[in-house]
């Protein structure tokens, strides 16, 4: 019902370099303060989505300051659940509709089932940091030890939920002793005044393959083989095939941005990789049929096609692009709009949800509401280089201090603290 998984080891020396001396030095005192504890990640997906990216580090790098770390994705027992904790997802997200009780059976009891495996397993922790609506009923199923200190961490956009199914949801986590949100304005209304609330933005590792810099020859190579000509531009968008990230937009962006630049390419990279979402195949065909066989728009759904690692292909077709894009309409946080920013590209994002927080209009990237201002904004970048360039220049220093994994990492570390400070052992000085 529940795996271990195992990450390759890091050293946090190699995240010195990018991170201000004051927020490295705070990050490996508390670390060192918590060593003698017990953390447990725990999500729904090994891989594919940005809570398991996020997890694939957040993981190692705790391990490699000295606090034992470890990371369970669980194993449901019924086909249906993932069926059912997208749809959640998306109700929670603002789409019309309701669980029927088939549903709701489905979804409680296969974390009743995932719970009583770990509890005939003897899992145990000191901190539990429980990641998204698909794990939310587990505290309630597996009641907190002694001592024990439990998380929910919610990372999808809430500003415009379905109430009943928040309704349905949210008193589930009363079961917690802290909850973490992406933004203020996720927040469902008066939960701060029953669980405290901490406001923490999602972050990226630069020591990823997916963000480690990539020469541009490499890159161009690899998205030759991709069918694409690096001799005339392209513009992407990195995201997942999902309604919400609305790339039949992106396509009507491209279809008026390519009347002002003769030449222009689109790519759509949505590798499916995650186990958790199981609409991406229906929404892919759908923007096939959208594309209507135009041979400058070039669609990606299966790794298997392609020349090289997932994370391989992000970064070259990143580097290898004039313009990122992530047109979404609802967007707890966009990773892939942080990993283009990092490598100093323009990035034009749907004003929507956490993008709001990555982007400042303007200075760091542009946000849009249409495909019209999205085709406006491209052209205006694909036009001017000078603007092109002093807008990457901002989103990559931006992101340096704002949204690097170690931040994120104090983020929860800190609050983690405030629960268990009674139960640390004093570390004495030398």
């Amino acid at each position: 019902m529940y795996s271990r998984l195992e990450h390759p080891p890091v050293s946090y020396e190699d995240y010195r370099p990018f991170l201000d001396p004051g927020l490295a030095d705070q990050l490996a005192a508390i670390a060192q303060e918590m060593g003698q504890l017990r953390v447990l990640h725990l999500n729904s997906t090994a891989t594919g989505g940005g809570v398991a990216e996020i997890l694939q580090s957040m993981v190692p790098l705790g391990n490699s300051l000295g606090i034992e770390t470890e990371r369970i994705v669980i194993n449901p027992d019924a086909a249906m659940f993932f069926q059912v904790t997208k749809k959640i997802h998306n109700l929670l997200q603002g789409a019309e509709g309701e669980l029927s009780t088939e549903e709701l059976d489905t979804y409680f009891g296969c974390i009743q089932r995932v719970a009583d495996d770990m509890r005939s397993k003897g899992l145990t922790a000191d901190v539990w940091f429980v990641h998204d609506p698909q794990l939310l009923p587990l505290a309630r199923f597996l009641p907190k030890k002694e001592g024990e200190t439990w998380i929910w961490i919610c990372h999808i956009d809430l500003t415009t939920p379905n109430m009943s199914v928040l309704d349905a949801l949210m008193p589930l986590t009363q079961d917690y002793d802290q909850l973490i949100f992406s933004q203020a304005a996720y927040v469902p209304q008066d939960l701060g005044d029953k669980v405290p609330v901490l406001i923490a933005p999602p972050a990226i590792d630069p020591l990823t393959i997916k963000n480690i810099p990539m020469d541009l020859p490499q890159a161009q190579k690899m998205v030759r083989a991709m069918g694409i000509d690096t001799d005339r531009p392209l513009i992407t968008q990195v995201s997942r095939f999902d309604q919400w990230k609305d790339p039949w937009g992106v396509i009507d962006a491209f279809r008026i941005a390519k009347e002002s630049v003769p030449g222009l390419q689109l790519a759509l990279l949505g590798l499916s990789q995650a186990t958790d979402d199981p609409e991406g195949a229906a929404v892919f065909k759908t923007v096939v049929d959208h594309a209507g066989g135009d041979p400058d728009i070039h669609l990606y759904f299966d790794p298997l096609e392609m020349p090289a690692s997932v994370d391989e292909v992000v970064n070259a077709v990143q580097v290898v692009s004039q313009v990122l894009m992530q047109k979404s309409t609802r967007e707890g946080f966009g990773l892939t709009v942080t990993e283009g920013m990092w490598k100093g590209k323009p990035v034009i994002g749907g004003d929507a949800g956490g993008i709001r927080v990555q982007i400042d209009d303007g200075v760091s990237g542009f946000l849009v509401s249409s495909p019209e201002e999205c085709a406006q904004r491209l052209v205006e970048l694909l036009r001017d280089e000078a603007l092109s360039a002093r807008i990457g220049e901002a989103a990559k220093e931006s992101v340096r201090q704002r949204f690097l994994l170690p931040r994120l990492a104090l983020d929860y570390l800190t609050v983690a603290r405030t629960h268990v400070n009674g139960r640390i052992p004093a570390v004495s000085g030398d």
